[in-house]
């Protein structure tokens, strides 16, 4: 990476021994916003917007929500053996603001916001929102890196067609993704599928696209070792980009969502899926789909906040 933080001791939050976690600045980890530091190897841009969703609303209240969450991270991650703020710089680009009522318009001016930020930081992690804003956000990584394999955590393939005629939906990103030629289809795959679909004609016309999956089913039955060197071998040495909805997670461990399905991943389970996905080049992620009105207790703000966490500690291992 070649970011503020090849050049300039990173910038990072309060010390939380002298300003506790539950207190000071609400941007992501307490981080510093975009506007305090030259420039960012990472920036973390909120998304408030779920004019997309088929079922429950409530997205829009994601990222203030993850924001919350992540108040209690901290600087050091034991797993990955990494300190992300103090190998990276990472800042709070804030919220996009996005217009409710038009989603052609939001869908343009999410594009428009994060190639200005790709301008301004090397990778860009966003917090949703509805999966809807995948579409934009691919688009300018495409711009920046050219066709990208996408690894899709999610218990939905959202490749259909339409949704009430609707093209722009959170159940369509990727089907007008493989339209547009953002992807390199024989490269990506979903990974989380399960549950009740329209028809068995979902799955054909899904891998008809070239998407592979890695179901919730084939995870329980064979394990995460096996579930990570099938992304591993699928992805190979391409640019990658991850697409992470919450619901991915089993609602027990994330309720506050807008479509919540039985038999999904733990929380655990997927932080071993992205370990398993160290020193590939993960150049851009979403972290979508926290709906707080259904969460309790935080438990899908804490999660979505803590993937948030692991992906930034995947960057700072390939910033090394």
């Amino acid at each position: 990476m070649n970011g503020g933080g090849a050049m300039h001791e990173p910038l990072g939050p309060p010390d939380a021994s002298a300003v506790p976690r539950f207190a000071g600045p609400a941007t992501f980890a307490r981080l510093p916003r975009l506007d305090q530091v030259p420039r960012a190897d990472v920036a973390v841009l909120g998304i408030p917007f779920d004019s997309g969703v088929s079922y429950r609303p409530g997205a829009r209240f994601g990222p203030e929500a993850v924001r919350a969450g992540s108040k209690l991270l901290r600087p050091y991650h034991p797993a990955l053996d990494v300190a992300p703020w103090s190998r990276l710089q990472v800042a709070d680009a804030g919220d996009a603001g996005v217009n409710p009522f038009d989603i052609e318009e939001a869908v343009r001016t999410v594009h428009n916001e994060a190639t200005e930020l790709y301008t301004r930081a090397e990778h860009l992690v966003t917090i949703g929102g509805d999966h809807t804003i995948a579409l934009p956000l691919l688009r300018a990584a495409h711009a920046r890196y050219g066709p990208v394999a996408l690894v899709h955590f999610d218990a939905h393939l959202d490749t259909w067609d339409t949704y009430f005629g609707a093209r722009y939906t959170h159940g369509t990103p990727f089907r007008r993704a493989s339209e547009e030629g953002l992807l390199a289809l024989e490269r990506s795959a979903h990974v989380g599928i399960r549950n009740s679909l329209y028809g068995a004609r979902d799955l054909v016309a899904d891998r008809e696209l070239g998407f592979a999956a890695v179901s919730t089913l084939d995870i329980a039955r064979r394990g995460v070792d096996e579930a990570v060197d099938r992304v591993r071998e699928r992805v190979g040495d391409l640019p990658i980009y991850l697409s992470i909805d919450i619901d991915v997670l089993d609602p027990v461990h994330a309720p506050g969502t807008g479509t919540p399905e039985p038999g999904g991943l733990t929380t655990r389970e997927l932080q071993m899926i992205l370990h398993g996905l160290v020193d590939l080049e993960i150049v851009g992620a979403d972290v979508v789909e926290v709906s707080p009105a259904y969460d309790h207790a935080q438990l899908t703000a804490l999660a979505a906040a803590n993937v948030v966490y692991e992906l930034l500690g995947l960057f700072a291992l390939r910033a090394r």
